[in-house]
């Protein structure tokens, strides 16, 4: 606060966790820990007559998320003795507003996703748009001294403000692409510390608030890497962010300073939906193997394993399908796995149980479990067991489980598909309003 920034802000979300905190409207980080984290941002912005700004909240950003973020903020609020404006902006987009861009053949699949169906989206439980910076500036010129965002464009939560001042809109997205990763961009990279992003006419410079972590040419231009596929060319809200001519130098006190970032207008404006359905309920369980005998014939094993349990659910009329992630052989990877072949001395096992109902998904679970326990296989000495489970009970219930329905590219003709509200929040008696 020394440094006496123009803005704070936070990305609070991403799609990393999966497509189970969307569909089930729950956040995906602690509640008591973003409290202390907003107690702080809220405290010293309000009081200093600072912008806060607060992107995708919650995780997933839908009006769950956000009303979940909302009544934390409202909370410290009351605690503190704060009083502003707040402004308020959802992503959430009905399915009747996409089932009309879908007639018009204006939605169109991210790559490696197939296109999107009626059939699809008519089973989509929740939908949600990355909003840009323009509902953002919205907010901020109404007067909102906090502004609460749902699902948002990582960067337009720094970015705006700047834009709006009038600064270069390309400098303003790659500043603001560093800053929602924080001191990831820095050595030794942390998400845990804060960084300071000053922009200029022509740049921007980084700094990283503690001390321990330094910007350096080669970790700030790495970062451009993070999530992407082509480093040069960031698509997103209206247009691309086009890195082609950056150019990284190191300044002293371990800072950066970044040049050459452009900012391309498309023809059309777009934004990325994302949406989920769901598919049943989980259970899961966790076993490890040390036989070197199961090891080496562990794929025989399994499909022996998937055989027996497939004929006993269809012979009982059971819907549900199951799963093992093999960590040792190609957990991480799946069939992607180049060294699938490696010989390991141990494997650990996870069972992916999913059915329409949770009590189906429990019985195949247990069923495939006991099964693995007591498959014989060609070498095998010892009947006692094949697995070792590393707690009691062995079997965890997960819930209902989703999948990514929705991921694709919408065309945005009104911003007001991102409805905004404005709230009074406090007894002006603490911060300025």
């Amino acid at each position: 606060m020394r440094r006496r920034p123009h803005l704070i802000g936070v990305d609070a979300g991403s799609t990393d966790p999966g497509p189970y905190y969307l569909g089930a409207g729950t956040s995906f980080t602690n509640r008591a820990a973003v409290k202390r984290d907003l107690r702080f941002m809220l405290v010293h912005g309000v009081r200093n007559g600072i912008p806060v700004v607060i992107g995708s909240a919650g995780g997933a950003g839908a009006r769950p998320h956000v009303r979940w973020c909302r009544e934390i903020i409202e909370e410290i609020a009351e605690e503190e003795r704060l009083a502003f404006r707040l402004g308020i902006v959802y992503a959430d987009v009905p399915r009747a507003v996409v089932a009309a861009a879908l007639k018009r053949r204006a939605v169109t699949p991210l790559p490696f996703v197939p296109p999107l169906t009626a059939k699809t989206l008519a089973a989509s439980v929740r939908i949600v748009a990355q909003m840009g910076i323009e509902p953002v500036c919205a907010a901020l010129d109404a007067g909102c001294r906090v502004v609460l965002c749902g699902r948002c464009y990582d960067p337009a939560v720094f970015a705006a403000p700047a834009i709006r001042a009038g600064f270069d809109r390309g400098l303003a997205l790659h500043m603001g692409k560093i800053l929602e990763c924080a001191a990831i961009a820095a050595t030794p990279g942390s998400g845990a510390d804060c960084v300071l992003g000053v922009l200029r006419r022509d740049s921007f410079v980084l700094e990283s608030l503690n001390p321990r972590r330094r910007f350096t040419r080669a970790s700030t231009a790495a970062h451009t890497l993070y999530e992407k596929s082509d480093p040069y060319h960031l698509p997103g809200p209206g247009g691309m962010l086009n890195l082609e001519g950056c150019t990284f130098t190191e300044l002293p006190r371990g800072r950066v300073e970044v040049r050459g970032s452009r900012f391309e207008p498309s023809p059309a404006y777009r934004v990325k939906l994302e949406g989920v359905r769901k598919i049943g309920y989980r259970t899961i369980s966790i076993a490890g193997v040390r036989d070197p005998v199961m090891i080496g014939a562990i794929d025989e094993v399994l499909a022996g394993v998937r055989a027996q349990v497939d004929e006993i659910l269809s012979a009982d009329k059971i819907a549900g399908r199951v799963d093992f992630h093999v960590y040792g052989r190609d957990g991480v990877m799946g069939a992607r796995e180049p060294l699938r072949r490696a010989p390991a001395h141990e494997l650990g096992i996870v069972i992916d149980a999913v059915a329409p109902t949770a009590a189906d998904s429990e019985a195949i679970c247990s069923l495939t479990r006991s099964t693995l326990l007591h498959h014989g296989y060609p070498g095998r000495i010892a009947t006692a067991g094949n697995l070792a489970f590393p707690f009691s009970p062995s079997d965890a219930k997960m819930g209902a489980a989703f999948e990514f329905s929705v991921y694709h590219l919408m065309p945005v003709r009104d911003q007001r598909i991102f409805r905004r509200e404005v709230r009074e929040v406090g007894r002006r008696r603490g911060g300025r309003p």
